[in-house]
């Protein structure tokens, strides 16, 4: 395979279909705003006015878009993939959205001859531009291996997790995982700048013991430093967090830390700093 839709230009999007490009892959992309396709543009990609021009005549398709309805629009709305697709052609999610969503998609693709994988990913945005994401995957193995140097290009972490929405399921619990040591990490950081530490002395004594992890390295690092650009959006970790706890309260299961920093999150959105880093969530502790 080596003609790709890619439809999605955000703050991963444009890293991964630029990895793509990188790899030897022909891309072609769709975004709502040309705009922001016009350096992939500037460096090769091919533009589609639609999505279903996206799919037309590609091996596979990529999608990375915002939230849940935004995924039903490209796939089942007016000109949409599903209403290009044609047999034989792989059509990818790696949207972070519902498991029975990617279910839809799955049988959806499937009546039209196609295959459908959910592969949502873990890394952020530096993980998108290093080609080092964390690729979780459901859907058919025959598929998942067919797409194999695809994933590649992307992220050297490729998992197979089981059939459709066992992707999804997976980024689920990576980010129930991570929201404890992110707002551990904040709480670490406004204590020792409450008792008078310097906040990066303090990091470099217990990073590299008990207390290491990758938000701490990362988003901890830009919490101190104030930076508050976003790797990932405040917005999209709310939306993250409600499929997480909705498919644990499903499943007859309370996560009570996930739904106390989704609110801390959600109250931050509301006050202006949805499109803020996650690494924001510092400035709950400095009201």
């Amino acid at each position: 395979m080596k003609k790709i839709g890619f439809i999605g230009i955000g703050v991963m999007g444009k890293s991964m279909a630029r990895n793509l490009m990188k790899a030897g892959f022909e891309v072609t992309v769709y975004s709502r705003r040309k705009v922001t396709a016009e350096e992939l543009l500037a460096e090769g990609a091919g533009w589609a006015d639609t999505p279903a021009a996206c799919t037309e005549g590609q091996d596979a398709v990529i999608t990375i878009v915002g939230f849940p309805k935004d995924v039903d629009q490209v796939y089942f709305g007016e000109n949409g993939i599903l209403s290009a697709a044609r047999p034989g052609q792989y059509l990818i999610d790696m949207t972070t959205t519902n498991p029975s969503q990617a279910v839809q998609i799955y049988e959806a693709a499937k009546e039209k001859g196609c295959f459908a994988i959910d592969a949502p990913v873990s890394g952020g945005d530096s993980g998108a531009r290093n080609a080092k994401l964390t690729i979780m995957c459901g859907g058919d193995r025959e598929a998942f291996e067919a797409c194999r140097d695809i994933f590649l290009a992307m992220g050297p972490s490729l998992h197979y997790m089981g059939g459709a929405g066992c992707g999804q399921h997976t980024k689920a619990c990576n980010q129930i995982a991570l929201a404890g040591c992110l707002t551990s990490a904040a709480e670490a950081i406004s204590y020792a700048r409450r008792n008078g530490l310097d906040p990066q002395a303090m990091y470099n004594a217990i990073s590299k013991g008990a207390a290491a992890s990758w938000q701490l390295d990362n988003n901890g690092v830009k919490m101190i430093a104030e930076n508050y650009d976003p790797g990932f959006f405040i917005k999209h970790y709310v939306k993250d967090l409600n499929i997480a706890i909705e498919q644990a309260e499903k499943a007859g299961l309370t996560l009570e830390l996930a739904v106390r920093v989704r609110d801390m999150m959600a109250e931050l959105a509301e006050e202006g700093l949805g499109e803020a880093g996650t690494q924001s969530i510092i400035k709950h502790y400095m009201k």
